[in-house]
């Protein structure tokens, strides 16, 4: 069974960074300060604009788009495609419990690091045994009493929990 707190976001911060997953899981939201953030709406809602199938609220996940075969989620970059993969897998597991089958369709809006655009990822017996596991390791992390430390890496230089971690 998951967690009905563990959406989304929780689970892309855990493969970025636990620090940020703990932070944001027990509500220390910093990231209205982060243009970087703020960026990734804008582009979002605009994209959002031009699709006439809008954002799906599904009880505590937003799904960018749902099309005929596809669960599709919009990033603005491919900075850390790991972490958005799990966020689509958690989205085709809550639409399977409900009887509903999708393939899962990750579009980046800028392309850094990847060679592509555009990538699928299915829901398979193996990934959601993986699912499981990892949603267990992010209810244990978020109930501990303080956050794991930060590990800093380049990517903290533009995190919305900068300050919090290291000034």
């Amino acid at each position: 069974m998951i967690s009905s707190s563990i959406n989304g976001t929780i689970i892309n911060y855990y493969f970025h960074c636990k620090t940020q997953c703990w932070l944001h899981a027990n509500r220390i939201n910093l990231e209205d300060n982060s243009e970087d953030v703020r960026i990734g709406k804008i582009l979002h809602e605009i994209k959002e604009s031009k699709s006439k199938k809008a954002e799906i609220s599904i009880e505590n996940i937003k799904i960018d788009k749902i099309t005929k075969d596809y669960l599709v989620e919009i990033k603005k970059s491919d900075s850390d495609i790991e972490a958005v993969k799990w966020q689509v897998l958690l989205y085709l597991y809550k639409l399977r419990c409900k009887g509903i089958e999708k393939k899962g369709k990750i579009e980046f809006i800028e392309v850094k690091k990847q060679a592509k655009k555009i990538h699928y990822i299915n829901l398979d017996e193996k990934n959601a045994k993986e699912l499981l596991e990892v949603l267990k390791k992010i209810e244990d992390l978020i109930i501990q009493d303080t956050p794991p430390p930060p590990i800093f890496e380049n990517k903290c230089k533009k995190c919305a929990y900068y300050e919090y971690c290291y000034i």
